[in-house]
């Protein structure tokens, strides 16, 4: 079987797609594909070979293989592996033609319960890949141009490991892996769940996770950190620290909410140790709110959910840099105060502002359609519960300081989006329209999981 995935941004210029959302997406929704319909997809014994494609502007046609196992050692592990490489992509480098090609190499293996402990797991996930083109907006703040972005060929690598402790209070004291009967997509028995006194009902969770990520910048040219002298090596931006954090989660299905609440409050540290470009900080929160609201004739489920994130870099130096156009301890525009791509204001290309603090608000609404043609139907090849259809607005900014003006000159986009409990997993696509164009993303889960 091969699948053609993509997650496509179109905006008014261009035609950007990303690698990580196609990529997750293919090997974790596929292997789904031999889960029975009445029992969770971490029951799965079975080991799954595909191979698979996809295309996008970063990578160039491509394709791989991949090894999937769920229920490897326990039952609600799940263990991935792959390696892909793409065709030979025409670029251009410090002004001169080249090519390059997309490769590398993905591992993943989730929610292992440690030997002689019965509510601590381990989970990690790793990336080796090389890009044809990958882009940057390191001048992402609030009021800066789209125009202004660094396209460079280069490595992206990472490796993260997370701990993380269930506390022995509420429903994590007797189901802290989190297993639930499904039928037709909806969990069994789970009525009147959520909305529950903190830490008394629900599910808390701490943790701590260890991460890396490298990534490196062969067009050093047009960079303003490198243009102005010839770097011995290639310029690379390594970053490394940990993040610790708590989560609770009072809802009645953590996959597909229809009622309660979940919060979380995490700080990550890199402390300028080993290789790191430079050290910073990053606190954040997140609330999440369902609302369970009356069905129409035609829908199985109606809610109306709400997700508020806000975050603050204490540690950057607005006044200092460390390089010419990099303030001295500000994160990489992958981590931190951030906005834009497939999870927040997805009107936007991935990371497309970037500053000191950052305020963002959501509002869906989902409506469970009754209508469901491939229920059940022998041609498909996978169970699809059901379809739904959800429309949403996003709101948010980034600024310099954390204060009221955050709340000022916000960055907008609406959007609709089309999802289907597939194999018992949430997959979406989304259409989201802001004031730089509009975008299309293909992924797994709801976005307020990220």
């Amino acid at each position: 079987m091969i699948l053609y995935i993509s997650s496509v941004i179109i905006d008014t210029m261009k035609t950007t797609k990303h690698i990580l959302p196609p990529l997750i997406f293919t090997l974790l929704v596929t292997p789904t594909l031999l889960a029975s319909e009445n029992v969770p997809i971490t029951a799965s014994k079975d080991w799954v070979i595909l191979p698979y494609a996809f295309t996008s502007d970063s990578t160039g046609l491509a394709g791989g293989i991949g090894v999937i196992k769920q229920g490897l050692f326990q039952p609600q592990t799940t263990m991935v592996a792959s390696v892909f490489r793409g065709v030979e992509e025409d670029i251009i480098t410090n002004a001169q033609d080249d090519v390059a090609t997309f490769s590398g190499g993905f591992f993943s293996f989730s929610d292992y319960k440690l030997p002689f402990t019965n509510r601590l797991f381990f989970s990690l996930i790793s990336m080796k890949s090389n890009f044809p083109k990958q882009q940057y907006y390191f001048k992402g703040t609030n009021n800066s141009s789209d125009k202004k972005v660094l396209e460079t060929s280069g490595e992206v690598n990472f490796f993260n490991t997370t701990f993380k402790y269930i506390l022995p209070l509420g429903e994590g004291v007797h189901n802290p892996e989190r297993l639930y009967n499904l039928v037709d997509g909806f969990a069994q028995g789970r009525e009147g769940f959520g909305s529950g006194i903190p830490f008394v009902t629900g599910q808390t969770t701490v943790g701590v996770q260890t991460f890396y990520q490298e990534n490196s910048f062969l067009n050093w040219s047009v960079f303003d950190v490198w243009k102005n002298e010839t770097p011995t090596s290639t310029p690379v931006w390594n970053t490394n620290g940990l993040r610790f954090f708590l989560h609770h989660d009072n809802t009645d299905f953590d996959l597909n909410p229809s009622n309660g609440y979940r919060f979380e409050v995490q700080y990550s540290q890199d402390y300028g140790k080993g290789d790191s470009f430079q050290s910073w900080d990053f606190l954040e929160f997140k609330f999440n709110k369902y609302y369970s609201l009356d069905t129409f004739s035609f829908t199985q489920q109606n809610v109306l959910a709400f997700s508020l994130w806000t975050g603050y870099t204490f540690s950057w130096e607005q006044d200092n840099e460390i390089a010419p156009g990099i303030a001295k301890n500000r994160p990489p525009t992958w981590e931190g105060a951030r906005l834009g791509g497939y999870s927040k204001m997805r009107g936007y290309n991935t990371d497309r502002f970037s500053d000191k603090a950052v305020f963002y608000a959501t509002a869906e609404y989902r409506a469970v359609l009754d209508y469901n043609p491939l229920k059940k139907n022998s041609l498909v090849p996978v169970a699809v519960d059901w379809f739904q259809v959800v429309a949403f607005i996003e709101a948010g900014r980034v600024n310099n300081q954390y204060n009221f003006d955050l709340l000022t000159d916000l960055k907008y986009d609406v959007g609709i989006s089309l999802r289907a409990m597939v194999a018992q997993l949430p997959i979406r696509f989304d259409v989201a329209y802001g004031d730089e164009g509009a975008n299309m993303w293909v992924m797994i889960q709801h976005p307020f999981d990220y």
